[in-house]
């Protein structure tokens, strides 16, 4: 079998480096949109909570008076 050449060896390390690079990138891509789903899941339980309060609040005050 013939031995490889350093040019191919070389080509294989590029390669390997670059598939690794590429998985991680890929791996924070996904974490970063998963976080910006449940950020945006969040905000609108928190905005639910708010016209909740609100609600809340005026029932109080129309019962007080």
């Amino acid at each position: 079998m013939p031995k490889k050449s350093k040019l191919t060896q070389v080509a294989v390390r590029i390669g390997t480096a670059v598939g690794k690079a590429d998985r991680t990138a890929h791996k924070f891509a996904k974490a970063g949109s998963l976080a910006k789903k449940e950020l945006d899941d969040i905000s609108k339980q928190v905005d639910a909570l708010k016209r909740q309060l609100q609600k809340t609040s005026k029932r109080l005050r129309s019962a007080l008076q």
